[in-house]
């Protein structure tokens, strides 16, 4: 099933995934939203459809959930690749009410003329996505790493007999119950859908991931993909089990050692507006972030 030619749409589909993936996987600001994997795997939450404007860009149609109460039942579209002509947008700001995750890829090259046509654009700084240098997570050098560093060595000391595998089709039963342990834990489903596609597709999706297990135990996992021309690693997914001291910095650290140097950076997604989650990703101290952008439609003149 070819993508449809814009202004046709349909919604997102396994089979779109030899025109999209290496598309998507090539864009250089490394949008961690823009990946087949992403896009396919939340794909019910946001309704997404897809059309391909000819030489030009994907188009992605979505309508926001219920997660995002401000914004809630607003329609929206994001253009991955370029910016579209005036003629198009405009056309696309008839049905949808913004147009959002702009990078800055499709930005600067198109601004001045977009905003001479009356768009604005503002930032949105609950979507950036958090970069951190892969040797900086790997390693954890200096002061500012000081904690995570104890915190690891309390895990190590603890948790003797632990151990990581990367994840494999005849492992996913033992992510499976981490991922079941963690929604029972937090007593709320959170991305359980998507995290439960995501283990049961990764192959197909072109995901991988490292498993870890303390007394032959599975506690934890990671899976992401590369993005960025392969300069970058988004971390999609992550779960741990609650109750061991030290989990989760060890996993993101196991995890960023475990990747190829030709990584240079990690993309760990955003806070979504999480003062807590916030919080937790600036202890990381980020080398930067991919800014991303908003624009309402013009007002009328």
């Amino acid at each position: 099933m070819a993508v449809p030619s814009y202004p046709d749409f349909t919604p997102i589909s396994l089979e779109h995934k030899s025109e999209m993936h290496t598309v998507l996987a090539n864009t250089p600001d490394g949008v961690s939203e823009f990946t087949f994997a992403g896009l396919y795997l939340f794909r019910k939450r946001y309704q997404y459809k897809i059309s391909w404007l000819e030489g030009k860009t994907f188009i992605i149609s979505g309508i926001q959930p219920s997660s995002d109460p401000d914004k809630v039942g607003k329609s929206f579209f994001m253009t991955p690749c370029a910016a579209p002509g005036r003629g198009v947008l405009g056309e696309l700001y008839k049905s949808h009410d913004y147009w959002k995750n702009i990078s800055d890829m499709v930005l600067i090259p198109a601004r001045q003329r977009l905003e001479e046509w009356g768009l604005e654009f503002t930032e949105d700084r609950d979507n950036f996505d958090y970069l951190y240098t892969r040797n900086d997570l790997a390693e954890l050098k200096g002061k500012k790493f000081h904690k995570k560093r104890n915190l690891i060595a309390q895990f190590l000391k603890l948790y003797i007999n632990h151990e990581e595998k990367p994840i494999t089709l005849e492992l996913v039963p033992d992510a499976l119950k981490v991922l079941d342990k963690w929604r029972a834990e937090k007593d709320e489903d959170g991305d359980y859908v998507a995290c439960k596609e995501a283990l049961s597709l990764f192959g197909d999706l072109n995901m991988r991931g490292r498993l870890f297990y303390i007394d032959g135990k599975p506690v934890g996992w990671c899976l992401g993909e590369p993005i960025a021309k392969g300069r970058m690693f988004t971390i999609h997914f992550e779960k741990g089990i609650e109750g061991y001291k030290g989990i989760y910095q060890y996993i993101n650290q196991a995890f960023a050692a475990s990747l190829p140097e030709y990584f240079t950076h990690i993309n760990r997604e955003q806070d979504l507006g999480d003062e807590g989650l916030r919080q937790a990703k600036m202890t990381y101290r980020p080398s930067g972030f991919v800014r991303k952008y908003i624009a309402n439609a013009p007002a009328a003149k």
